[in-house]
């Protein structure tokens, strides 16, 4: 008997499914979705993977109880201000219109995280006496958060390194005419600071005609206990 219209259809379809059945059965491939794909012409969705978890200040991984996540960054040339961020919160920000050329510092609560004041001091055109009574009478305890922009060193004065290396620093005594830094120090630490990064100014090695590259530093600030007293 000859198939003939529909029934031929059928059967050619019928053949074809059966033919796709056993090649896969020989070839090991999933006869389930095998047969999902043939009628409906496409593979199974694949689930989307999840995006990397944000923690504070855009930090890779959460800061330990009891300590404070931070992320600084220099400005970029002349051009780009810096950007001092304290448990999610900016302290310091072209944004927030409290940046400015020189050295732009946050100064820090060490037991509470609280913002206790933040400053700019122009060190190519200002007057190095306004950092220096910004800086004596720091209390004990109290964190100092600093990022550069264009020139941060010109005005220094050895009273004002000083004041920088006894807060924790290495670098401010080289630092130089347009070099790029950002520090976080304490008054009344007792080591030298884990966190400071320097870039030198080079013309041969300049990422921007006349100046170094932005640094970016972040991580985690263990919070001092309450003083005694």
């Amino acid at each position: 008997m000859r198939l003939t219209g529909p029934l031929r259809v059928l059967a050619v379809v019928l053949l074809v499914g059966i033919t796709w059945l056993l090649a896969n059965a020989l070839f090991g491939g999933d006869g389930a979705s095998s047969v999902r794909y043939f009628f409906s012409g496409s593979s199974e969705e694949t689930t989307p993977e999840p995006h990397p978890r944000r923690y504070k200040c855009g930090l890779v991984a959460p800061c330990p109880p009891k300590h404070l996540a931070f992320r600084l960054v220099s400005g970029a040339a002349n051009v780009i201000g810096p950007k001092i961020c304290l448990e999610d919160k900016m302290l310091v920000s072209s944004v927030k219109n409290n940046v400015g050329r020189g050295l732009n510092i946050a100064l820090v609560n060490g037991v509470t995280g609280e913002l206790l004041d933040s400053r700019n001091f122009d060190m190519w055109a200002g007057d190095v006496s306004d950092l220096l009574k910004f800086l004596r009478p720091l209390h004990e305890g109290t964190l100092v958060f600093v990022a550069s922009f264009d020139d941060a060193a010109t005005k220094l004065n050895d009273e004002s390194r000083r004041l920088f290396e006894d807060l924790g620093s290495t670098a401010v005594k080289e630092l130089a005419f347009r070099d790029s830094w950002v520090f976080v120090g304490a008054k009344g630490i007792e080591n030298k600071s884990p966190f400071e990064q320097r870039m030198k100014n080079s013309k041969i090695n300049n990422k921007y005609e006349g100046w170094p590259e932005s640094l970016e530093m972040d991580g985690c600030i263990p919070m001092r206990p309450p003083l005694e007293g």
